[in-house]
């Protein structure tokens, strides 16, 4: 096979994270997901921390940031840090997606590598109910914290991928494959997307 990368956006709760790593091991490829946080900012020499707070975070508030989380104030004169925060994190992905196949979960992958020639745009989404106990099973939290995790990230995921493209976060057109988890499973989702790249991307 050609050298490619896939892309996977997400909802919370839709098992993106084991996906990933399975279909790394089937494909025989690696998977970055929180990894990029570290890439980025050993490519950039920002402190990581600062990589999480923004992580996939479409906020402005950088002295929000300072007074909570106690960055250092030598960056409070510096250019928007959220913007430099991404374009660190954009370049980072570039830099993977020239040197190996891979598969990058999140952080608007999609569309940073919308020109790259081998492209395999993924979303996974689930039904509520599944999400919901998936999460609760996972992390042992209350139905109720299980809810708010559910409706906090799907709605930071969906304002930050907006806000940095014009595709719609999770719409149909947008992707490659749009998968229900919930009614195929995880392993049986890993071997739809692994199958759909050997089609692709066979020579």
């Amino acid at each position: 096979m050609k050298k490619y990368v896939i892309t996977i956006g997400r909802q919370y709760g839709a098992g993106a994270h084991e996906i990933s790593e399975k279909l790394s091991k089937r494909l025989g490829i690696s998977y970055y997901d929180k990894e990029l946080l570290k890439q980025s900012a050993k490519d950039s020499g920002i402190d990581e921390r600062l990589f999480k707070f923004y992580d996939e975070k479409p906020t402005k508030s950088f002295l929000y940031a300072l007074s909570t989380e106690g960055f250092p104030m030598a960056f409070s004169n510096t250019e928007n840090l959220q913007d430099k925060i991404f374009n660190y994190q954009y370049s980072t992905i570039q830099k993977l997606a020239d040197k190996e196949s891979c598969i990058i979960v999140g952080r608007c992958a999609d569309y940073i590598l919308k020109d790259y020639e081998n492209l395999l745009t993924v979303f996974l989404h689930a039904d509520y109910e599944y999400r919901l106990n998936r999460v609760i099973n996972l992390y042992g939290v209350s139905a109720k914290e299980s809810k708010d995790r559910i409706n906090q990230n799907d709605k930071k995921r969906a304002q930050f991928h907006n806000f940095h493209s014009p595709d719609k976060w999770g719409g149909g057109e947008t992707y490659d494959l749009n998968i229900n988890v919930s009614r195929l499973g995880i392993d049986e989702t890993v071997e739809l997307i692994a199958k759909y790249a050997e089609l692709k991307f066979t020579d």
